[in-house]
């Protein structure tokens, strides 16, 4: 295990989940997804954690996040990259995420509010993505906002079950896929819904 990982563990282990969430706290122990309202969930904490560890963060990382939810991910992912770019389509839970995440001390968090489906353009490319959301399928506009050498984590499928994939983009713009587990997220509304 590399250093880097093992400071994302012990740092996660410390992460204090009931932080990010407003309702359903005396839950916020259990290792399973719990509602944080507006049809939405808090992930459940181990595979948080799987998923920031795949992504393979590096100190320089730029790191897009469709999804900010609670801002429980968003707080493991700004931790250990360089920046995040962190777009959330429902407007009170962008609101409370960057109220949490601003108290808690991030100042290398950059917040929009809007459909994530199709990526944030204006600031690619990223050297990594992480979807927090169950796509119908890769959006390209995510695939071409990833920069070369960058990695992708994102689950898709049908409603009811996704594959949670992991997307490297090679020297030559070849994407190559690998099958992580088998998941369940809430969809990814918008244009890939």
């Amino acid at each position: 295990m590399t250093n880097q990982n093992q400071d994302i563990i012990t740092y996660f282990q410390k992460l204090d989940r009931s932080f990010f969430m407003d309702v359903h706290k005396e839950f916020a122990y259990m290792d399973e997804a719990i509602p944080i309202g507006h049809e939405q969930t808090i992930s459940q904490p181990s595979l948080v954690l799987e998923m920031t560890l795949a992504l393979d963060l590096q100190p320089y990382s730029k790191v897009l996040e469709i999804g900010t939810g609670s801002g429980f991910q968003t707080a493991l992912l700004a931790a250990f990259s360089n920046s995040v770019y962190s777009i959330e389509r429902i407007a009170a839970l962008h609101e409370r995420a960057k109220a949490r995440l601003e108290m808690a001390g991030f100042s290398n968090i950059h917040f929009k509010l809007d459909d994530g489906s199709t990526g944030w353009e204006e600031h690619a490319p990223y050297n990594r993505i992480m979807v927090t959301a169950a796509a119908t399928q890769v959006p390209r506009e995510l695939i071409d906002q990833l920069g070369i050498g960058g990695k992708m984590i994102i689950p898709v499928g049908t409603p009811l079950l996704q594959e949670l994939l992991l997307l490297e983009k090679y020297e030559d713009g070849e994407i190559h896929t690998t099958v992580l587990d088998e998941v369940r997220f809430v969809p990814l509304k918008g244009k890939y819904e």
